[in-house]
């Protein structure tokens, strides 16, 4: 098995150009660091070092492993700093941010795991581009937003973000009406709504509505907006009274609706993107051990299996 202390050596032989200024970098003597740099080359058969009298440079083997060594030495430093920072810290408490969608699927077990670990967390709810701006102005530790393929949010460059969850959309439709027979909708089959009454979210510059309205507009279509509303119970219920067509994602909660049927879009682009955002490590405030557990407990909770829509055919 590999001893960090090999890569450790192997590292700073790299960075210094030869195995006694690696030895004075580290504070180690020179038989140590050749002890682990030897050990290192039986345990995968190969040099990793080309010595000479001025100096010593890795093998084509050494780069590819002096690369992952980094990546290695990098989390292992850091899982040691969050424990001794989880250890000292006592109660924390976080400021996050979310939609509401995502926080009926991954709120409970989060503040449960987070409790565990003596972290806090006051959660506040609100629609993508309030957080956007909340989290740009430092007024969250971290935030869950969403967008589609081929949208960027607005962050700013202080700002880190990974996507945690692909939320697939799907087309809500009353039972009866004449696309309900089908499986999935293709692109063709949704750009034949365009004579129909369409629900919105309330703000104007929702990805989830962008992308459907891009779609359109590319055909030369203008959508009928008949209402907005951020309610997706109020949504279903104008669509089992035959009021409005739209878009529901995948994660919104609730079971059989009576009126309704939801089909899946033949589409990749009709997909949300969700996204955790902290700050970066290279921002002002960066994210401690406990956002960055924040973080884990998020990207877990969305790994979890999902409850699933019980639909009515």
């Amino acid at each position: 098995m590999v001893d960090l202390r090999q890569f450790e050596a192997l590292r700073a032989v790299h960075a210094e150009g030869s195995v006694t200024a690696a030895a004075r970098r580290l504070g180690w003597g020179q038989p140590t660091v050749d002890y682990h740099l030897k050990n290192l080359e039986r345990l995968i058969g190969s040099p990793v070092l080309v010595r000479s009298p001025r100096g010593s440079r890795l093998t084509p083997v050494g780069m590819l492993l002096v690369d992952r060594a980094q990546e290695i030495l990098t989390l292992s430093e850091r899982a040691v700093r969050d424990a001794r920072e989880l250890t000292q810290m006592g109660r924390v408490r976080l400021r996050f941010g979310t939609f509401p969608t995502a926080a009926a699927k991954i709120l409970p077990s989060v503040a449960a795991r987070l409790t565990d670990l003596g972290i806090e967390m006051d959660a506040v709810l609100d629609e993508v581009p309030s957080l956007v701006d909340r989290i740009n102005r430092g007024a969250l530790d971290a935030a869950i937003v969403y967008t589609v393929p081929g949208y960027e949010l607005p962050f700013r460059p202080h700002v880190a973000w990974r996507e945690v969850h692909r939320d697939p959309l799907m087309l809500a439709l009353p039972v009866g009406h004449r696309l309900a027979s089908r499986s999935s909708v293709d692109v063709a089959a949704l750009l034949s709504l365009g004579n129909e009454r369409w629900l919105f979210a309330t703000a104007a510059d929702d990805p989830m509505d962008t992308i459907v309205v891009d779609a359109f507009a590319a055909e030369g279509h203008t959508l009928e907006v008949a209402i907005r509303t951020d309610d997706f119970q109020v949504m279903l219920g104008m669509v089992a009274a035959r009021m409005v067509v739209g878009l529901v994602p995948g994660l919104v909660p609730g079971g059989a609706h009576p009126g309704i049927v939801l089909r899946p879009i033949d589409d990749p682009s009709f997909v949300r993107s969700i996204l955790v955002a902290t700050p970066g490590e290279g921002s002002p405030r960066q994210p401690s051990a406990a956002v960055r557990q924040l973080v884990a407990a998020i990207r877990d909770a969305f790994a979890a299996p999902p409850t699933g829509w019980a639909e009515g055919d």
